[in-house]
């Protein structure tokens, strides 16, 4: 069944009677549900449906000096919905976090029918029960995320981004261990091996980014440049290495201590590694680094909780 709701109220009422008929819902639309409901540019919040775009938010924003610092891929085809459903990030993720570091409220559709709301729409509330962290990255299998209310970030004055190229993995783990003992604090802090354009190439960068008032910049690029970042990058490669023609790549996350380590385990399988976050993202994990079953068993059971009839996808496992 595929649901194309024009209002919270009727998606409501339409997973109401899903869930009485024991239905499975396998897709809904929330394209209707795109409005920008509330900016209030001197609070630093904003309040939006759930189907609107994030490129079409962060428009939005810009236009007031304002974004919120995510940077998954393919913006202009991701969903509010589909952002908070995966918790999905970028490769600013080092310096900026996650989405769940900006929501500070959810309203949510249960499969009941019940219209719940979690936090508030200030960035100093603790009215209800913390729902929000359950609900981001459920993948729509617990309810169906219909509004949010994000705190902002002003646009940065300056972002610049810098790079090291290496053959092997042994002088990349030296200069991510300068990087960690140095006063640098990147907002970008990536390691990958799409760099290769020809077979005398070197096959691993190692990314910094820099983003703020534009003097702060500056003096960690002159420190970057000290510890051998003296070329200049982009972060096109990431957008590359989550292109829309191929399935989504693996995901791995592990201690930041263990990151080369498990680089090495994967060989030649192409990566893009958050080197302060220990998350690897690669197109052919090996099973011994995949997830087990432990967590399996939690995530049925809330599952069953919040879903009893079946009503929304399960949890992929």
């Amino acid at each position: 069944m595929k649901l194309c709701p024009s209002s919270a109220e009727e998606l409501a009422r339409s997973l109401r009677d899903a869930s009485q008929a024991a239905s499975r819902i396998e897709r809904i639309d929330l394209s209707a549900l795109s409005r920008i409901l509330e900016h209030a540019p001197e609070d630093m919040t904003v309040t939006v449906e759930a189907g609107a775009t994030l490129a079409s938010l962060q428009r939005a924003l810009a236009s007031r000096g304002q974004w919120l610092p995510v940077d998954p891929p393919h913006p202009e085809r991701l969903t509010l919905a589909g952002l908070l459903d995966t918790n999905a990030s970028g490769p600013r993720r080092a310096g900026f976090g996650t989405i769940r570091d900006y929501v500070i409220g959810l309203r949510v559709a249960l499969a009941d029918g019940r219209l719940i709301r979690s936090g508030g729409k200030v960035v100093k509330n603790v009215a209800g029960y913390d729902l929000m962290k359950l609900f981001i990255g459920a993948r729509g299998t617990l309810g169906v995320i219909v509004e949010v209310t994000f705190k902002l970030l002003p646009l940065p004055e300056a972002e610049a981004f810098v790079q090291c190229r290496f053959d092997t993995l042994e002088p990349a783990e030296r200069l991510i261990a300068a990087v960690l003992d140095s006063e640098l604090r990147p907002t970008v802090f990536d390691l990958h091996n799409l760099s290769a354009a020809s077979a005398s190439a070197s096959t691993l960068s190692l990314i910094l980014g820099f983003s703020g008032a534009r003097s702060p910049v500056d003096w960690q690029l002159d420190q970057a440049r000290s510890l051998g970042f003296t070329e200049s990058a982009t972060l096109q490669y990431d957008a590359a290495f989550h292109t829309i023609d191929l399935p989504p790549p693996h995901r791995v996350s592990l201690l930041p201590s263990r990151l080369v380590e498990t680089l090495r385990c994967l060989g030649n399988v192409p990566f893009v590694a958050r080197v302060a976050n220990g998350v690897v993202h690669d197109r052919g994990t090996p099973p011994s680094l995949q997830s087990g079953p432990t967590q399996h068993k939690l995530m049925r059971r809330v599952k069953e909780t919040f879903d009893p009839e079946g009503v929304f996808p399960d949890f992929p496992l």
